[in-house]
């Protein structure tokens, strides 16, 4: 398994290698024991499936909060999606700073997205689907969000009409109303 670090800490890209033949391919696309020799020991409890069918759905940019806090590692199961980490962390060096990748079902990489970071994505396919594990539940109690386009985050989505999103991403508060409930500790 191929792990690189992204410019904000935490986030990691990671790539698993596929082996093919004439049928296809095989991949292990998650393994306890290989990301934990690579220091990356989460208990994942819960796995989560989206379709979503119009290009240009942007989903996100979401988050919860403690005690249900998410890790979650995404993929992209068919088509492709712009994935995006947003660091909501207080103090540090860089809050409010997003990275972004393509992630598709042809590059097969994932975004390791740790709790303290927003997360969202916008599909740049008809018919994208997204899978990805997380390290607690969904408690809509604690959930957060952030608004997609907040120009003082300054995602560059690659979303060339309007983009197609919930009532709920719509009305979703900017960074500078987000009380966070997280804080930065120096590593």
């Amino acid at each position: 398994m191929q792990i690189e670090d992204t410019p904000l800490e935490g986030v990691k890209m990671i790539t698993p290698p596929r082996f093919g033949d004439s049928r296809g391919f095989f991949s292990e696309t998650w393994s306890r024991p290989k990301l934990a020799r690579a220091g990356i020991g989460i208990d994942f409890v819960q796995d989560n499936h989206s379709l979503s069918a119009t290009p240009g759905t942007v989903r996100g940019l979401h988050f919860q909060a403690p005690p249900h806090a998410q890790d979650k590692l995404v993929r992209c199961g068919r088509g492709r999606l712009f994935d995006v980490a947003v660091d909501i962390r207080r103090g540090s060096p860089t809050y409010g700073r997003w990275w972004g990748t393509e992630l598709s079902f042809e590059n097969g990489r994932q975004l390791l997205v740790p709790a303290g970071f927003a997360h969202g994505f916008a599909t740049l396919e008809p018919d994208t689907e997204i899978v990805y594990k997380c390290s607690d539940v969904y408690a809509p109690e604690t959930e957060g969000s952030l608004l997609w386009n907040d120009p003082e985050i300054g995602i560059d989505w690659p979303v060339t009409d309007e983009a197609v999103l919930s009532d709920k991403d719509a009305a979703a508060p900017r960074l500078a109303e987000l009380d966070t409930p997280f804080a930065w500790e120096a590593a």
